[in-house]
């Protein structure tokens, strides 16, 4: 739980920056761009329906999963108005910077709990566990596709893009690859894959 409130917290300053968001909460944003509902709840209502593509792919959800669901977009909305709007540069990088840091301690948290991927994450290793033309894709190829796929059409929604979308790609896998291994407990083992950085 503390380490996704963390998250969640996270993904409030990189958005509230306003410096670009990561992959899926471009999307995220631009659907709430749309629909008028809010981010938070864009969030929970994506993680929900992504449970539903988990079934043909055979991926079981555990309590993290669930939990993942609901409370990164609930601590979102919580979160967004307490942080609230920023014009100076001074503050809003590091907002951004913080935030991406924030995010890769939090799913330190979550992932080293072993308590289950998130609906994001589930979505790639389902996919990396299906036959394709007779072929297998890697997760770094699923997640890699699944995420360029939403960013597209996050940006064609009108969503969040920009520095802080390319610092949250190319900073993130790093970073959480320091911090799970001091975060993961000890019936988990620290060398697993990460996988659950993007949620």
């Amino acid at each position: 739980m503390f380490g996704l409130i963390l998250f969640g917290i996270g993904i409030t300053l990189l958005v509230r920056a306003e410096l670009g968001a990561a992959p899926w909460d471009v999307f995220h944003t631009g659907v709430s761009e749309l629909t008028g509902i809010s981010t938070g709840w864009v969030i929970v209502i994506t993680g929900v329906l992504l449970l539903l593509l988990w079934i043909p792919l055979r991926e079981r959800p555990g309590l993290g999963t669930i939990l993942n669901a609901i409370v990164i977009g609930v601590v979102f909305d919580i979160t967004s108005p307490i942080i609230g709007d920023h014009e100076l540069l001074l503050i809003r990088w590091p907002m951004m910077v913080g935030g991406v840091v924030i995010v890769a301690i939090g799913s330190g948290f979550y992932i080293g709990a072993g308590l289950g991927p998130g609906p994001r994450d589930g979505l790639m290793t389902g996919l990396a566990k299906q036959s394709f033309a007779g072929r297998s894709i890697s997760i770094r190829a699923g997640r890699t596709f699944v995420e360029l796929v939403v960013l597209v059409i996050g940006i064609g929604l009108g969503g969040a893009i920009g520095i802080g979308t390319l610092a949250f790609m190319f900073g993130i896998g790093p970073l959480v690859q320091i911090f799970l291994p001091r975060l993961t407990m000890s019936a988990v083992s620290p060398t697993r894959p990460v996988q659950g950085a993007a949620r």
